[in-house]
């Protein structure tokens, strides 16, 4: 296999060698000057049809043989839908093919009606709970499915997180690769159980929005959906565009950082992947030969097909080359409105016919692999909301508890002192922020309802008439109402919403206490009569644009001055990423604090049960809470100097992004990565870790088939690990288990294991773990291989990255 190391063998000299051979202070201005640095790895692999895919593949061999080369070309293309899909391919009516019909996303079937808003990925991460996560994808495709709908856009994996700021961060489910693999497997497993193909974004290195499509270089900002804001002045009056940035990523921080959730995502039978905006290494993600040809199809054994993220097309022939096998929203310039140029491609000898071939075979093939030729049920989404059309209701009544333990379990406690919750018998209750009540507008026909559904327009995100006043910095915080999900194409369409206030008004007639509230003061008056004082605010992120900072005025002056009016001050956070709380977390009044993150549409129930001890709370972090926003390692890089035209993003960090950057500086967060308190507490003992017997432990891993998810020897079990975890508190509560690794040479620990278990007071329960042979190995750039070193693995287990209680060692030899 063709490797990276033509320009990138380490990380540690990115910054260096791309600015070899240019005079500084010249702009580069010809994409010439990067040729290379993305290796070139050709023919595209055609699908493997291997194991589970044999069927499908030989029924698809079978249809895409009796397509002409047109209708060939015709199915790898979209079409304006006439429906409310996000997208649609072409059809071959005469042989039955009625093409397939794309819609976002992973939260949800977006702008819709007769659908749930599910918790988002973040909520996700933060539940830990694998089973939970498998159970919400079944339902949720189930939706898509009802609607006719064949392709769901999601989940996420890419962005992984590392920028803080990342506008997309909450989409995924993690800032670590293994946590994330595994909430992506099942969410595989569960999607397509249900009979909906999941197409698993964005490939790869997609990690900030500034730039992310190419814009004009006198654009002092971009809108949603487009480039997202350039902060750098453009070097002189110039038309030249500016291209997207480029991430560029060296070979073993590919490997062991971005590539391992996807690795997980094909391993789980993943029939879509769909490429990014951005370039990888200066050439574009959606015709990268290094990373479609080579990484995905060629290392991972992918068996399904390649979908351009809307728009993110920037080439014809080398596209085709490069691995893409459908183009979104339609052909356009590069293949053609019908595919036909893909026709003149392949006839006038630019690409071989079999490359055409391949790619409606791998689509066709999907659609057998679903069982989609099997009684589908048509499209039922509406293109106009406004006018009569055919109601279909998607929901299941069997979703609710899911919908509603899911919100639940992805909040996380990060403090309680003295007990403060949950709550005893209170008489009054104090309600404050703008986050408390449910937006002004549900409407599926208002086109300005953007922050909830994700419309990607160039409308003024919010509505100045409702509950906060107009200030300097609204894209920090969705101002109008509580936070159930983030902005862009991953927004959601709510049956209803739970907001808090309504779940506080009904637990208040059913408990008998008096509820007391105001949404629209910074300063609030507190009568003094109150058991406590709630504060809900958020911190809004969205798809197009990078956040502006990590915490607002605004919301912090709410925090503070209800504190100092109140001396059992309860703050709970609605928020689509990290959100800092410095400003305000040791003030002596504020004694207890909730990241409750993006729970969908029961937000306030699932809110009210863990307020009122009807659950505790079981959710942990899935990313680093800092001290100070400079404590992350990553900025969002704009276009600059002589590469104005290039922006070029160098990932020097390599694998160090989240707790691995903070465990090797030796920063103290102030919530670490894992961290998330419960009503009770546990005591861990008696760890066991050990290699399982006849287990190969060879440097590199048998020789074995590829698979689906790379060579099948990496996902031998070779290691098992396990431990008690006793209950030492009155409350039943769930409890987080984590094991982590330090693999020899790499960062201090790495996520490698996790069991959620359900223990009752004064009562234990035994967590296994499981370690494969590629969770032990790491990338080496120079045989390009996944390598086991021999000597010894120290092994730790615990409720967190920092609360390590237990440690053992493993030794390979």
């Amino acid at each position: 296999m063709v490797s990276f190391t033509s320009r990138l063998t380490t990380a540690s000299y990115l910054s260096l060698s791309i600015f070899a051979g240019t005079a500084f202070g010249q702009n580069i201005t010809d994409d010439t000057y990067f040729y290379g640095q993305s290796p070139s790895v050709l023919p595209s692999p055609e699908i493997p049809g291997t194991l589970s895919w044999q069927t499908a593949h030989t029924k698809a061999v079978a249809l895409v043989s009796q397509m002409t080369l047109a209708e060939r070309a015709n199915i790898t293309v979209g079409y304006d839908p006439t429906t409310g899909c996000s997208g649609v391919t072409g059809t071959v009516p005469r042989l039955g093919w009625e093409g397939l019909c794309l819609a976002d996303a992973g939260q949800g079937l977006r702008a819709t009606d007769f659908v749930n808003a599910y918790p988002a990925g973040i909520s996700v991460g933060s539940s830990w709970n694998k089973a939970l996560t498998l159970q919400r994808a079944t339902h949720m495709a189930a939706e898509f499915k009802k609607k006719g709908v064949h392709v769901l856009l999601g989940p996420v994996v890419g962005p992984l997180g590392r920028v803080a700021l990342g506008g997309r961060n909450w989409e995924g489910f993690s800032n670590d690769p293994y946590l994330s693999g595994s909430l992506v497997h099942d969410t595989i497993k569960g999607i397509q159980n249900a009979g909906v193909i999941a197409s698993v974004k964005h490939f790869i290195g997609n990690e900030q929005e500034v730039n992310r499509n190419p814009i004009a270089a006198n654009a002092a900002t971009g809108g949603i959906g487009g480039g997202g804001g350039l902060a750098s002045t453009s070097p002189g009056n110039v038309s030249q565009k500016v291209e997207s940035v480029s991430s560029n990523i060296d070979d073993k921080t590919m490997h062991e950082l971005y590539l391992w959730p996807f690795a997980d995502a094909v391993h789980a039978g993943s029939a879509s992947v769909m490429c990014s905006y951005q370039r990888i290494n200066n050439t574009y993600g959606c015709h990268n030969q290094k990373t479609q040809n080579g990484l995905l199809k060629t290392e991972l054994g992918f068996e399904g097909f390649v979908v351009s993220d809307w728009g993110a097309q920037h080439a014809g022939i080398a596209s085709a080359e490069g691995g893409l096998d459908m183009a979104m929203p339609n052909g356009g310039f590069f293949w053609g409105e019908d595919g036909s140029n893909l026709t003149t491609f392949v006839q006038n000898g630019s690409i071989p016919e079999a490359r055409l071939t391949d790619m409606a075979t791998r689509i066709v093939a999907a659609w057998y692999q679903l069982g989609q030729d099997r009684d589908f049920p048509p499209v039922s989404l509406p293109a106009l909301y406004n006018v009569s059309h055919k109601a279909v209701n998607a929901r299941d009544p069997a979703s609710k508890p899911i919908l509603l333990q899911g919100a639940i379990e992805g909040h996380v406690l990060v403090k309680n002192v003295n007990k403060a919750l949950p709550f005893k018998k209170p008489k009054l209750l104090s309600l404050f922020g703008y986050d408390a009540v449910a937006p002004p507008r549900v409407n599926l026909v208002d086109a300005n309802f953007n922050y909830k559904f994700g419309f990607l327009s160039n409308t003024d995100f919010f509505w100045r008439d409702a509950f906060a006043p107009p200030f300097t910095n609204p894209g920090q915080i969705g101002p109008n109402g509580t936070l159930i999900v983030g902005g862009g194409s991953g927004g959601t369409a709510p049956a209803y919403i739970s907001a808090p206030f309504d779940a506080l008004q009904e637990r208040a007639y059913t408990d008998g206490f008096q509820l007391l509230w105001d949404f629209h003061s910074t300063a609030p008056l507190v009568d003094q009569a109150s058991d406590a004082c709630l504060v809900f605010i958020n911190a809004f992120a969205t798809e197009g644009v990078d956040r502006e900072g990590l915490h607002d005025d605004y919301s912090d002056d709410i925090i503070l001055n209800v504190a100092s009016a109140c001396s059992n001050t309860i703050v709970v956070i609605h928020n689509a990423g990290i959100r800092l709380v410095d400003t305000w977390i040791e003030h002596p009044n504020i004694t207890a604090v909730i990241f409750a993150h993006l729970p969908g549409q029961d937000s306030g129930r699932a809110a009210v049960s863990l307020l009122f001890g009807d659950e505790s709370p079981s959710g942990k972090m899935t990313y680093t809470v800092a001290k100070n926003e400079s404590d992350y390692n990553v900025p969002v890089a704009q276009p600059a100097d002589e590469f104005f035209f290039f922006p070029q993003d160098d990932f020097t960090e390599g694998v160090y992004i989240d707790y691995r950057d903070f465990d090797r500086k030796n920063i103290t967060p102030r919530y670490e990565f894992g961290f998330g308190l419960t009503y009770t507490t546990f005591e861990y003992s008696d760890l066991s870790v050990s290699l399982v017997q006849n287990a190969s432990t060879s440097r590199t891993a048998p020789e074995s088939p590829i698979i689906e998810g790379g060579m099948e020897s990496l996902w031998d079990v070779i290691a098992t690990a396990s431990a008690v975890i006793t209950n030492t508190g009155d409350v039943t509560a769930k409890e987080v288990a984590q094991l982590y690794v330090h693999i020899p040479g790499g960062p201090v620990r790495q996520l490698r294991g996790f069991d959620k278990v359900e223990i009752a007071p004064g009562e234990s329960e035994t967590v296994r773990f499981t370690l494969l042979r590629r969770d032990l190995s790491d990338w080496n750039v120079a045989e390009q291989a996944w390598v086991l070193q021999q000597g010894s693995y120290p092994v730790w287990v615990g409720a967190s990255s920092r609360n390590l209680p237990l440690s053992g060692e493993l030794t390979i030899s």
